[in-house]
């Protein structure tokens, strides 16, 4: 029986050299118009389509393989008698394989094409053919790209000429994940492009990158998904991230890019920030932030704005921590690092600027439902940005005000960070009561709270939490505002001569 592929690709990278590799196995080439006239140039005989759908190709080649006898040709069972039948009486040819790649539809979106070229890119009988050779794997081939058409000889190698189920059934399973990942993107930017609010669906594209040793906790199951919008990182020592490490990295990396354009140090632990600040140099920040709580600091994650050098790094080789993560390291400083060999670090090939367009969606899988919120990038905004007391902050205050706000932004709700010179001194965070947060704040700030600067996730409730700044101090607080006890939360702040700035924007984080 012959055997036939049908080619038909927009991607035209590496495609004589496999048809040559397939006439060699006997395949005879049916290929749509711009594919044959490839193949004819370098001298590989095959037939176009035309041939077998007896028409030319309609309005503009956007039908050129929705027919009656392609689809049966790829879609026969020659195990059900009826269909076998059809197919003899109806002289359909049969295809084996199926080779097709989609138009650039993400390409056109990258690009900002406008709608009409955008809408000229959708693919319709890629994928309709594509789905009609995976559905019908146990006979046909379905190849979606250039990459396997290796895999793909080696296949016909092994098995004189013909392929394995095990090769038709992994191929099919890419083909649905290819075309998911198609129909998704298009949903998604015409969604947009319409401004169309009430789309029911949600889809993630995810491809399983490896199962992790474990989760949370060792009885717990735990696997990783990339998706295209993954950063790009490498890890340059030490073991294998685990579950907990990947949680830790993000969390101090969502907090290094508040900061990407200073000297700046975080330290982590629990997902949650143990030390932060900005330095006139790295060194110094570092020094800044391990100061703010060393003894949460062992066993850390610690991150860098910027490159770590050798006298940093034998700073941090003298403790115990995880996972180091920096945009590079000095190579005298990575060889130091690499003597532990059971520290982790990581090198952020994605610049910190550009971090936070790869921060989109927040879910979570609960037994009430699946929640999607997008990821908080909230900023400050200087309409809403208000000094709501009658003594006024130094300008000195209010800088250290924002880099506080910044970093209570990232800590657990309920969240109070105090801060002097940019450096967080005392941190309380997860409390069920704000004053409960206030004072372990205070508490690990000991002496140094006078004259500091206090931020606060959420607004104050009552002025129980002006009590608690007073005692400790505090010359400054930076809150949303928005309660219905602001009136009174002011006037005690005035009381204390505490400056106030009010931002209108809260920063719960649970």
């Amino acid at each position: 029986m012959t055997k036939r592929a049908l080619i038909s690709v927009y991607n035209k990278e590496k495609l004589v050299e496999f048809a040559q590799e397939l006439i060699k196995y006997d395949y005879e080439i049916t290929a749509t118009a711009s594919t044959f006239e490839l193949l004819k140039e370098n001298n590989i005989k095959a037939k176009e389509i035309s041939e077998v759908t007896g028409r030319k190709e309609l309005i503009n080649g956007k039908v050129k393989t929705l027919y009656p006898d392609i689809y049966a040709g790829i879609l026969a069972d020659l195990n059900n008698e009826k269909e076998k039948s059809d197919i003899e009486k109806n002289d359909i040819k049969l295809y084996d394989m199926v080779v097709i790649n989609f138009y650039p539809f993400e390409e056109a979106v990258n690009k900002g094409e406008e709608e009409e070229k955008l809408i000229n890119t959708i693919d319709i009988g890629g994928p309709c053919m594509l789905r009609a050779a995976a559905k019908n794997n146990k006979r046909v081939l379905a190849v979606s790209s250039p990459t396997q058409y290796k895999e793909v000889i080696n296949d016909l190698r092994e098995h004189n000429g013909e392929t394995s189920l095990k090769l038709r059934r992994d191929f099919a399973l890419k083909v649905f994940e290819k075309t998911v990942d198609f129909d998704t993107k298009i949903l998604k930017e015409l969604s947009n492009r319409y401004e169309f609010e009430n789309n029911s669906y949600f889809s993630l594209n995810m491809k399983k990158a490896k199962d992790l040793r474990y989760g949370e906790n060792p009885h717990q199951n735990a696997s990783i998904y990339y998706t295209k919008d993954t950063i790009d990182y490498e890890i340059l020592n030490g073991k294998e991230l685990s579950y907990n490490n990947i949680n830790d990295i993000t969390a101090c990396t969502n907090i290094l890019s508040e900061f990407y354009d200073v000297s700046a140090c975080v330290i982590i632990k629990h997902t949650t920030p143990c030390g932060a600040a900005l330095g006139k140099n790295i060194e110094e920040a570092w020094a800044k932030a391990l100061d703010c709580d060393p003894l949460s600091a062992f066993g850390g994650i610690v991150g860098f704005t910027q490159v770590v050098n050798e006298n940093l790094a034998k700073q941090l080789t003298a403790m115990f921590l995880e996972v180091i993560i920096a945009p590079d390291y000095t190579p005298k400083a990575l060889a130091l690092l690499k003597t532990k060999k059971n520290l982790r670090v990581i090198k952020l090939n994605t610049s910190l600027q550009e971090y936070k367009n790869y921060l989109f969606e927040e879910i979570k899988i609960t037994p009430f439902g699946t929640l999607v919120q997008t990821s908080d990038k909230g900023e400050l905004d200087k309409d809403n940005f208000k000094v709501v007391t009658k003594i006024k902050p130094t300008q000195e205050m209010i800088e250290d005000m924002i880099f506080a706000w910044k970093i209570a932004k990232h800590a657990k709700s309920n969240a109070v960070v105090i801060a002097k010179d940019f450096k967080a001194i005392g941190i309380g965070q997860g409390q069920t009561s704000r004053v409960d947060a206030f004072e372990i704040a205070l508490n690990k700030a000991c002496d140094g709270s006078k004259d500091a600067v206090a931020a606060s996730d959420g607004f104050f409730p009552a002025i129980d939490n002006i009590h608690v700044a007073a005692q400790g101090r505090i010359a400054a607080i930076i809150q949303p505002g928005g309660s219905i006890k602001d009136e009174d939360v002011i006037k005690t702040a005035d009381k204390y001569n505490i400056a106030m700035i009010t931002t209108g924007i809260r920063h719960f984080k649970h």
